[in-house]
């Protein structure tokens, strides 16, 4: 097996696996407030909130230090420092006599993270340019779809062995991710003596600058877009459907069936973004992305939802391995890491904003309205994308390509 493909399959099951210990707490986390003394129904929401929220938070802070350290001393480094400290933090969780045991605990997971953004710097720089928009793809679906699951894995777990155990199996994975990492993957990294340069400084380095900060906006409004649901979930499935004990576990597959598509979809998007161009998906996925969201205002039955959930997982899977294949072309090998880790801070503010925005808009508006608004956005991002990235790429393409006919005659 080609040593890119090997990395490609230890990152991806890395990569799931962080993503399910970010978000698997969410179902779990107002119960495991209650189970450590907190009684009261709004301190418990206001602490729930303020402890799921922390982590990405802290990540968005760290993920571009992170990526920073990843170019100087090398990605593995990284992926063994992530997955070694996210097993070991996540595991003491189960262990916490106090809330404030815990939100010091998901704080400092906030600050350990970066397997994300090692996984997908190791596999833009060591995967040939052939197969780079498979192999973005395919890690995109780790990603992603950990997040999606997450929360629909913590209920199970928590649902038929222990609120301890949801910590306690997590902590085990990341340890296995740990080990594989270290056996397993394999990098061709040379250290380089130059002067590390801040942000500032490569940003004023970076060519296509334009082109990267649209694609910052359009990672961020693609993790808002699919995290703007969450917190009103539940209470929707629970309007569509009366005297069912199952709220729970369809709202679960609601949320998650986003990732089931994303699995399906992503490698193969990602590989006909090498063969037609990363700018035409983009531009296509937030059209179909934007428009799908419409109709999930109007379902009558929760499997209705869940298929329209489906089909927007197929839409955005093309997005991330898509902003992944346009941020590597635009940006030099030596400061990949770090701009990887800012567009993963992007992500995590997404994820954050996402789930404040869908609350305090159904809370003013209604829930409908979070439908209605989210498809604005990505309309709005597509026709951004459309003037700063699919105009300018199609023409240098064009140009290209009577450069190459005048040269051939």
């Amino acid at each position: 097996m080609p040593i890119w493909k090997r990395n490609l399959i230890v990152c991806w099951f890395g990569t799931f696996v962080t993503s399910i210990g970010m978000s698997q707490i969410a179902p779990v986390l107002p119960l495991y407030i209650k189970h450590l003394g907190i009684d009261n129904a709004a301190l418990v929401a206001q602490i729930s909130g303020l402890t799921f929220g922390i982590t990405f938070i802290m990540s968005a802070i760290f993920s571009p230090i992170w990526g920073q350290a990843a170019d100087r001393f090398g990605r593995k480094p990284m992926l063994l420092r992530a997955s070694l400290g996210m097993a070991i933090i996540i595991g003491c969780m189960g262990f916490t006599h106090n809330v404030y045991e815990l939100i010091a605990l998901r704080t400092l997971q906030g600050v350990v993270t970066g397997f994300a953004t090692a996984c997908t710097a190791l596999v833009a720089t060591q995967t040939d340019e052939a197969h780079a928009g498979w192999a973005l793809g395919t890690l995109s679906t780790g990603a992603i779809t950990g997040s999606l699951l997450g929360p629909l894995v913590g209920g199970v777990i928590a649902e038929h062995f222990s609120l301890q155990n949801v910590f306690f199996i997590t902590g085990g994975l990341l340890f296995v991710a740990f080990i594989l990492t270290a056996l397993f993957v394999k990098e061709h990294f040379m250290r380089t003596d130059k002067k590390v340069l801040n942000t500032k400084e490569i940003w004023r380095t970076l060519p296509n600058k334009s082109f990267i900060l649209t694609m910052f906006v359009t990672f961020f409004t693609l993790t808002l877009a699919l995290y703007s649901v969450e917190p009103i979930i539940t209470v929707y499935m629970q309007q569509l459907v009366h005297g069912t004990s199952h709220i729970a576990f369809l709202s679960g597959l609601a949320f998650s069936a986003s990732g089931l598509a994303s699995i399906i979809a992503a490698p193969r998007l990602g590989k006909l973004s090498d063969q037609i161009g990363a700018q035409r998906v983009i531009f296509v996925a937030l059209i179909v992305a934007g428009i799908v969201f419409i109709p999930q205002a109007f379902v009558r039955s929760p499997w209705e939802l869940i298929a329209l959930r489906f089909i927007l997982g197929l839409a955005v899977a093309g997005l991330n391995p898509s902003v992944n294949i346009l941020i590597k072309k635009m940006t030099p090998p030596e400061f990949t890491g770090r701009v990887f880790g800012i567009t993963n801070s992007a992500g995590y503010l997404g994820i954050f904003t996402g789930a404040v925005f869908g609350g305090q808009i159904a809370a003013l508006l209604g829930i409908q309205y979070v439908f209605f608004i989210t498809s604005a956005l990505l309309l709005v991002n597509a026709i951004w994308v459309y003037f700063k990235v699919f105009k300018k790429l199609n023409a240098r393409e064009i140009n290209a390509n009577k450069t190459w006919r005048e040269q051939t005659k």
